[in-house]
């Protein structure tokens, strides 16, 4: 892909080469010349540098180019029909709904060629946007999304060995931003969501589905939608009319903005000609017609005039704002108050310094953290300790207790046993001797018995 400085220098040749054509004399020429170098030499003859603009663009075109669009807006306006329409092909599209739970952004990167040109394009679709009931949050997605493409080309920038001539850029180079055709105002989510853009990418805003609208309520539709802008500080793209050659088209074309725009990928034959349109029961709108709809214009300001200076935007301004930020977050600036060359060194080691002594100061706050928590664990483990030896104690005391108790009845016990022995003993005699008596008295008996049988 042709890298941002190549494309850079295409354009400043061109300009140059713009003009000094229009310079009518060589006095023109050397004053203009005089006005941006100290010193002026002649040639006496053709040297060949002249060619340089022509190296410079056939070097873009055998490498060539690309272009990153975001499209923005909620679901069902007709986002992936105007990019088919735009780029006359058929992109690979998805359907989805409306309950998507958060943002997704979806890029979908194609290889497209017109003429001897290769353009990698890259269309952004974001998913499920508008679509949540909390919208205070929708556009952070989006926001995130463009600073980590900036992210990782500002990574590329900074590797030892960089490759940017060969690195896909996906940083975003325009947003068309979709409004919904209501004919009253913008919704506040659309103004949270391009004030919190317009400082990272090059804003577009078109009105989708236009031909749901009359004219006369378009156009105060399209007034009301800038005062709204203006009043709300949002910065929107507008086209650039320094250049002497698109300066008027695009000064008209600013009065445009927001484009009003229908898209369809139907044809519909008029005549003797198929164009695009969409068909009603009473009428058809054409797409090219630029009577029904902005889209000729948009195609024309997007794609074939402003397209270069869209890319150079996004790396000149937007890009350069997201790395300024990035590396003064980094310590880095481009003088010290003395105003003496910033050592790259001096940063590193500086960072490396403030890095140690914020990593010690942290460390040293763990080690208080940790000796408080250890100390605050050691009392609660002191006081477990102290209610468990209370407890202990208890249970011991009651213990002894309870045991003086048991000895004290087992004394009382064992006495009245002795004392009942002693009351037994004497009855047991007794018992003897009578048991004994009795067994003397029926032996007596039994022998007089067998005596008398006898006789």
């Amino acid at each position: 892909m042709a890298s941002p400085e190549l494309a850079h220098q295409l354009q400043y040749q061109a300009k140059v080469a713009k003009g000094l054509s229009r310079s009518s004399t060589p006095e023109k020429k050397s004053i203009k010349l005089q006005e941006k170098y100290d010193r002026i030499l002649g040639l006496s003859g053709h040297v060949g540098f002249d060619s340089l603009p022509d190296q410079l663009v056939n070097k873009a075109i055998s490498q060539g180019f690309c272009f990153n669009i975001l499209c923005v807006g909620e679901t069902g306006l007709g986002k992936s029909t105007l990019m088919d329409t735009l780029f006359n092909t058929n992109f690979e599209n998805f359907e989805f709904t409306h309950d998507e739970p958060m943002v997704k952004l979806l890029p979908q990167t194609y290889a497209l060629q017109e003429s001897n040109v290769n353009l990698k394009l890259t269309i952004v679709n974001t998913v499920g946007f508008g679509d949540q009931m909390n919208k205070e949050k929708s556009y952070m997605s989006i926001a995130n999304y463009i600073d980590a493409q900036f992210e990782a080309y500002l990574q590329e920038e900074l590797k030892i060995k960089r490759a940017l001539h060969q690195y896909h850029d996906t940083r975003i180079h325009a947003c068309l931003y979709f409004i919904a055709p209501t004919g009253h105002s913008l919704k506040s989510l659309d103004l949270v969501t391009m004030k919190s853009l317009d400082r990272k990418v090059n804003i577009i805003p078109v009105i989708a589905k236009a031909d749901s609208i009359s004219k006369s309520e378009l156009q105060q539709f399209k007034q009301r939608i800038m005062n709204e802008l203006v009043n709300s500080g949002v910065q929107i793209y507008q086209f650039p009319v320094d250049d002497e050659a698109v300066a008027k088209a695009n000064a008209a074309m600013n009065g445009y903005l927001p484009f009003a725009v229908v898209g369809s990928r139907e044809g519909v034959t008029i005549g003797n000609k198929v164009v695009k349109a969409r068909h009603y029961p009473w009428g058809v709108v054409q797409v090219e017609n630029e009577n029904h709809s902005d889209f000729v214009k948009l195609r024309d300001m997007l794609i074939c005039v402003n397209m270069e200076d869209l890319r150079e935007q996004t790396h000149t301004k937007h890009y350069e704002l997201y790395r300024r930020h990035k590396l003064e977050e980094m310590g880095f600036e481009d003088h010290e108050p003395d105003k003496k060359p910033v050592s790259f060194h001096k940063v590193y080691e500086d960072k490396r310094r403030e890095f140690l002594a914020e990593l010690r100061k942290r460390e040293e706050e763990m080690r208080q953290v940790f000796v408080q928590r250890v100390k605050e664990k050691e009392a609660e483990l002191k006081e477990a300790e102290r209610e468990l030896q209370n407890k202990f104690e208890l249970l011991k005391k009651l213990h002894h207790e309870e045991r003086v108790k048991l000895e004290e009845k087992r004394r009382v016990l064992e006495s009245e046993i002795i004392a009942f022995s002693k009351r037994k003993n004497p009855t047991d005699l007794h018992h003897a001797q009578v048991f004994a008596a009795l067994g003397n008295l029926s032996l007596k008996r039994d022998k007089d018995r067998k005596t008398t049988g006898f006789m």
